[in-house]
């Protein structure tokens, strides 16, 4: 088997390669003492090193830099937003899209009985129809910018005005648009909104939930008051840092790596309809340039998934945060997909690292390993 460095990777959606300038930044702090909430002379330069990183990112998203709240990650920023808006006097529901990620949809589970859930069309983009459910008992509905499995791109205008016209907060998941599409917090419209490092070559363990100034989540835990006292702990400087240094260079660089990526994108996409039968591309523009998924007739998405690995290509059946659960896409089956097909996709994820030979030498093996996993099926 190939080892690491000679493998081509395509699971950038679930986590890229940490990128040369957030490890430069993070080596320059990491031995640095102090605690940014302590008043001496080491603490007030951690914090000065924290708002200077609060500054950057704020500046990349569109935002003000007191409405950036770091986080340990979108999962726990996700959270953050539902429920820190579900005691929200007077309105005990929630509403969010059928194919969220699962740090969003968990939350059926820890408020049974108060999530309406908004349905999708076979594209994968919410059914105006159902926006119904958003009255003045919705606290906050929650709709993902980019999704993480097959890269659609949510238009947000009618769940916006809908939300509006019912005086519900919003917010939106951006993880995956981040670094790919243009993101202006205050053009976008939302109330909050979740962006993280990792997916854009920033280190793990650090993200951010971007909240209005003016915006009352009420705190789900408790402790020091830290970070507008909705995320209590002390703060992680040199993984901010390292953030705020991915964050700089993804936007500098955004307009020419999205044409790219979308270039390779949509010869990948070319050449799996044009060489391999019964194949669907799941998803239709607008879509991120940087996540192609792909349904494989006749495959168990596992077993393909592994004839791949063996040849030295990293891919994915979906969201990673779901990994090694055998099970149907849960985001496919809500676009209208059946079972077979939600079992038998893979998601191919590009990045920095993605270039026309790891698209020839992904082709090279894709048909054989195809023809192999639908044989194994049978």
């Amino acid at each position: 088997m190939a080892t690491v460095s000679e493998r081509d990777y395509f699971d950038h959606a679930a986590g890229a390669p940490l990128v040369e300038v957030a490890r430069a930044a993070m080596d320059a702090v990491w031995r640095l003492p102090g605690n940014p909430s302590s008043l001496h002379t080491a603490g007030r330069s951690a914090r000065r090193l924290l708002e200077e990183s609060r500054e950057t990112l704020a500046g990349c998203l569109g935002a003000h830099p007191t409405e950036i709240v770091f986080t340990s990650g979108g999962t726990e920023a996700n959270n953050l937003a539902l429920l820190g808006a579900s005691s929200r006097p007077g309105r005990p529901r929630l509403a969010i899209g059928a194919t969220e990620h699962p740090s969003v949809t968990g939350v059926i589970e820890r408020l049974p009985g108060r999530v309406d859930v908004l349905a999708v069309d076979r594209d994968g983009r919410l059914q105006t129809s159902g926006l119904d459910v958003i009255t003045e008992r919705t606290a906050l509905v929650s709709t993902m910018l980019v999704n993480n499995e097959t890269g659609v791109a949510q238009p947000l205008e009618q769940v916006l005005a809908a939300a509006r016209a019912a005086d519900a907060w919003t917010h939106t998941d951006a993880v995956q648009a981040f670094g790919h599409l243009p993101l202006d917090f205050a053009d976008l419209g939302v109330d909050a909104m979740t962006v993280t490092a990792h997916k854009l070559g920033g280190p793990v363990g650090i993200g951010a939930l971007v909240v209005r100034r003016d915006l009352a989540l009420a705190a789900p835990g408790f402790g020091g008051g830290q970070e507008r006292k909705v995320r209590s702990g002390t703060a992680m400087v040199a993984l901010a840092v390292g953030f705020a240094a991915a964050a700089r260079a993804a936007v500098g660089d955004r307009e020419t790596e999205a044409a790219r990526l979308g270039v390779l994108r949509e010869r990948l996409a070319a050449g799996i309809t044009d060489s391999i039968a019964d194949v669907m591309v799941n998803g239709t523009a607008p879509v991120s340039p940087a996540i192609l998924n792909v349904t494989f007739t006749g495959c168990r998405a596992d077993d393909l998934l592994l004839m791949l690995d063996a040849a030295g290509l990293d891919c994915s059946t979906g969201s990673a945060c779901t990994a090694g659960v055998h099970q149907p896409s849960e985001v496919l089956l809500a676009m209208g997909r059946s079972e077979a097909e939600a079992s038998s996709s893979l998601r191919f994820s590009f990045g920095p690292t993605t270039d026309d030979a790891a698209i020839d030498r992904l082709m090279a093996a894709l048909p054989q390993a195809v023809a192999r996993a639908r044989a194994a099926a049978l």
